[in-house]
């Protein structure tokens, strides 16, 4: 069945190509792009909403589940999801190629990362990091208020990978506790508040993004990540997450159809480590809105997104 619905998926989306190059103009529809909750994904929505809007197509934004997307993207409701990362979105993604009615219209420049993370100056405190056994021996270092004793690990919201947390603490029999942010933010205003009392602090971050830049930090280094070795995967949990993993784009697939040059334009565009990196910063550390780092960023990179057209 799953075969049957990408083969239909894959012969539709053929045939809407094929009849693109006849009715050549866009659908004066909007192109509906997901926002999530964390900075590149967004900034990066209104970068391409930009483009998009720059051949005279028309753009709405919905906020959305950082999970459900992919269903919403197969279903119709959005066009395009454009930050879909392997290690926290990859099941959910790949379960919705696998129904059909969705895209997968390649991957960025960019490989990425996500794991938990450690400013630099926390490697003086406990010594033998970044290995996660020196991390569970120095657990007390990471000790709040609440944390009944044992070292505590910020997560993200719970919807990005909340249950693969839980499982992988439990697998390594870690003496940590998990506490999930509400949003990305929470976690950089933690390590803001870490270091100015030289705090031990571990956090869940990921890269492309601001903090490859700055005083730097660490990713923590835990048993090789295997296909299927996560718990979700039928595994035993006691894995990291892949070290260079992908970052994909989807869209609806009818999107060839109604708006066959935004496709096209959709197809090639390709961001770079830096390119994501630099999208965060505007927000991030120089403080401005989503929508005005992404203007600042069209601005500043012409010669890069322009050459997608």
């Amino acid at each position: 069945m799953r075969f049957l619905n990408k083969l239909a998926t894959a012969a539709a989306v053929s045939s809407l190509v094929f009849g693109a190059t006849v009715a050549q103009a866009d659908s004066k529809e909007p192109i509906v792009i997901a926002t999530h909750n964390w900075t590149s994904q967004i900034t990066m929505a209104y970068v391409i909403g930009g483009i998009f809007e720059s051949i005279g197509d028309n753009v709405s934004y919905v906020p959305a589940d950082s999970q459900a997307v992919y269903e919403s993207v197969r279903n119709g409701d959005v066009t395009i999801a454009h930050e879909v990362w392997q290690s926290t979105f990859g099941k959910s993604f790949n379960n919705a190629l696998d129904a059909g009615g969705i895209i997968d219209v390649g991957t960025h420049a960019s490989a990425t990362q996500e794991e938990w993370w450690y400013p630099a100056y926390v490697g003086d405190l406990c010594p033998g990091l970044p290995s996660w056994e020196a991390l569970n021996d120095c657990a007390e270092l990471f000790a709040t208020p609440g944390s009944g004793g044992k070292g505590r690990y910020l997560d993200g919201p719970m919807d990005w990978h909340g249950q693969e947390t839980l499982d992988r603490i439990e697998a390594l029999d870690m003496n940590f506790t998990a506490k999930f942010a509400g949003s990305s933010g929470a976690l950089w205003a933690e390590l803001e508040s870490a270091a100015k009392d030289n705090r031990a602090v571990v956090v869940f971050n990921w890269s492309p993004n601001f903090t490859d830049a700055g005083d730097g930090g660490s990713f923590v280094k835990f048993p090789a990540y295997t296909d299927g070795c996560k718990k979700s995967d039928g595994g035993d949990g006691k894995c990291g997450s892949p070290p260079a993993g992908w970052l994909k784009k989807a869209a609806y697939y009818q999107m060839p159809a109604k708006w066959p040059t935004a496709y096209k334009i959709f197809n090639n565009v390709s961001f770079t480590k830096s390119d994501i990196g630099n999208m965060a910063a505007l927000v991030d550390i120089d403080g401005m809105t989503h929508e005005a780092a992404a203007t600042k960023w069209l601005a500043d990179n012409e010669a890069i997104w322009k050459a997608w057209l």
